[in-house]
């Protein structure tokens, strides 16, 4: 399983080496350990290299979080996205492929710097302790969304090559334990960023401990702990760290903007335009996919305010079944707004009040409502007014539609709650509870003897 992993760490760590100037390219049939982290100025182009890792995994768990749900429609001619649109996904999509792909690869480049960090010499130990809580962070949150995705899947922990060839899997609480533990020990070790000792690019490109915080929020808010979302949460809004921005359309247009907790960052050479999982290309160039009618209607409801600013019309663009509308969250034609945010302040308001309305604190200025309402101001929308407790779980779902849409939140979401066949069902008549988790990607089955007869149930 691990040898495509190897030689794709290979070429990445090879091109971050040669654009940084601290190692030599070398031939690809050596092992990473022979060319890299071997002494302290080899640390930072690895270390990069496992954010690298980490920013192949942005794309395709939006596509999954989104594009497996009830946000779009399929308005192409790629196969891999006809699927998605349908819900008739298989083993051999190439975006099921491409998450499990980034997710391994993280695994890889975070295992290699657990292994080699700690016995190289001449490093100062406040970088050697940094480096090793993020890599166990991006090791954590890739566990995370792992499991999640796929359920139970391959630990991996080293990266000897013998022993990865043939990993069987881990059930999925086994694999959630070893993310638990991999995030506290980020949150324990990862250096703080003091509130305007910074500036927010360095904040939300390189993980910090406020980082961690985030990451466990969502953690304990999908396993249903709301006590541990809540104040989780609550030290990320409190840290001061990030600020929502006052117009919803500058979420929209703008990257590394003051609410990103963390956010996935590309250039000009290497932008997700060009890519086989292209947000742009899908959303705008190509228009592979569009929003769905259903989610339209949403974001331009009353309730919805500004966050309406997610998609725009154009009568330019009806043609055959297409609706017009698309999709800015990740650029138009002359904007460079391409970044991917995996967590933003947002988030936070709207994991503390399902925590607090499921804790049954849904009044007061410690409630959920009055969580709700701080976005509700943002977007200038009327307040929520609901007082029983189903009634205010029903808003935050509203409410994580309009704010979250295209941030690949959906499906994931519609799955923990319980509520995937309720809304799904009604959204396409292909749907069936199989489609609540992705299935092993069809090459993995093959190349590692473990995976054999192992599918997940019906596919």
């Amino acid at each position: 399983m691990m040898r495509l992993f190897r030689y794709s760490a290979l070429l990445m760590v090879f091109w971050l080496a040669s654009c940084k100037e601290t190692l030599e390219p070398q031939p690809v049939d050596l092992l990473v350990d022979e060319l890299v982290l071997n002494e302290p100025n080899d640390v930072e182009p690895v270390r990069v290299g496992a954010y690298s890792a980490f920013r192949g995994m942005a794309s395709p768990m939006m596509i999954a979080g989104d594009f497996m749900a009830d946000y779009i429609r399929h308005n192409g001619t790629f196969s891999d996205y006809r699927e998605l649109g349908t819900k008739q996904v298989t083993a051999a999509n190439g975006a099921v492929g491409a998450l499990w792909g980034s997710i391994y690869r993280t695994v890889y480049l975070s295992n290699f710097i657990h292994e080699r960090l700690p016995n190289i010499a001449g490093i100062p130990e406040a970088t050697r302790k940094q480096v090793l809580a993020e890599a166990k962070f991006l090791r954590g949150f890739a566990y995370f969304i792992g499991a999640y995705t796929y359920g139970d899947m391959p630990k991996v922990t080293t990266t000897e090559q013998g022993t990865n060839r043939s990993v069987p899997k881990s059930p999925k609480a086994d694999i959630l334990a070893f993310a638990l533990e991999d995030l506290k020990t980020a949150e324990a070790d990862l250096g703080q960023v003091e509130a305007g000792s910074g500036t927010t690019i360095a904040n939300s490109t390189y993980a910090n401990k406020t980082t961690a915080r985030a990451a466990l929020a969502r953690f304990y808010l999908y396993g249903k702990n709301w006590a541990e979302a809540e104040r989780y949460a609550t030290l990320v809004i409190d840290s001061k760290l990030f600020s929502l921005e006052p117009n919803y359309a500058d979420i929209v247009l703008k990257d590394f903007n003051r609410e990103s907790i963390l956010e996935v960052g590309y250039s000009l050479s290497d932008d997700p335009g060009t890519g086989n999982f292209a947000l742009n290309n899908l959303l705008v160039g190509r228009r592979e996919v569009i929003p769905s009618d259903q989610l339209v209607f949403s974001l331009l409801s009353a309730e919805s305010g500004t966050r309406r600013a997610t998609v725009e019309f154009s009568s330019a663009n009806l043609k055959g079944d297409d609706n017009g509308w698309t999709v800015l969250k990740y650029g138009t034609a002359s904007d460079d707004n391409n970044n991917i945010v995996i967590m933003r302040l947002a988030e936070m308001y709207l994991i503390r009040a399902e925590a607090r309305a499921q804790l049954g604190k849904l009044a007061g200025a410690n409630g959920a409502v009055a969580d709700l309402n701080v976005l509700r101001s943002r977007a200038k929308a009327a307040n929520v007014t609901a007082a029983a407790q189903a009634d205010v779980l029903t808003a935050i779902e509203r409410e994580r539609v309009y704010e979250l849409a295209f941030e690949g939140h959906r499906w994931y979401d519609l799955v923990r709650t319980g509520r995937a066949q309720a809304v799904m069902s009604a959204f396409t008549p292909n749907w069936n509870s199989r489609y609540e988790r992705w299935p092993i990607p069809q090459s993995e089955i093959q190349r590692n003897p473990s995976l054999k007869g192992q599918q997940n149930p019906g596919y």
